[in-house]
């Protein structure tokens, strides 16, 4: 994420939500009454990986608007409104398809439901956390790192810009 962003502080705000996912799981399936076991532990890699994807398009919209002009606050805004849709269908489609999991019954039910409680409930923070939190936390960091926030564009980014449009 350094090398894609070019930041050494950006990366924060996309990984800063992951706990909060972890923990939206630990909820979920303490709730349940199930005790942490490898299953458990796998829907916490596929949440960690659902959670970064989630937050990695919000920060990235948000710093090409940024880069387009836009102040930090408008730029952080106007990405999460323009991934809501698509995170919300997203999610919803994975919560939704995770379901029988959890209601799962025969050989076997207790390891399914362990995972599908961690994924389903993990999900849902995820979604409720990344669309509040990721804005706030990119805006935070990028204030804390320096960056610029007064809404003009950097002379790189003028190039940048214009060599793209030469090409």
């Amino acid at each position: 994420l350094a090398a894609q962003y070019e930041s050494l502080t950006l990366p924060l705000a996309v990984i800063l939500i992951v706990p909060m996912s972890l923990f939206a799981s630990l909820v979920g399936v303490m709730a349940r009454g199930f005790d942490m076991n490898i299953l458990v532990q796998i829907g916490f890699v596929v949440l960690i990986g659902l959670a970064a994807k989630n937050a990695i398009l919000i920060v990235e919209f948000a710093r090409q608007a940024e880069d387009r002009g836009l102040s930090r606050v408008e730029a952080a805004v106007q990405a999460a409104r323009l991934r809501l849709r698509p995170i919300i269908m997203t999610s919803f489609a994975f919560i939704l398809g995770v379901v029988p999991l959890m209601l799962a019954s025969g050989a076997g039910y207790e390891m399914r439901q362990s995972l599908g409680t961690a994924v389903f409930s993990g999900m849902l923070g995820v979604t409720l956390f990344g669309l509040i939190f990721t804005p706030v936390f990119y805006v935070v960091i990028r204030a804390l790192a320096g960056g610029k926030s007064d809404g003009t564009r950097t002379e790189e980014a003028v190039g940048a810009g214009q060599a793209l449009n030469t090409q």
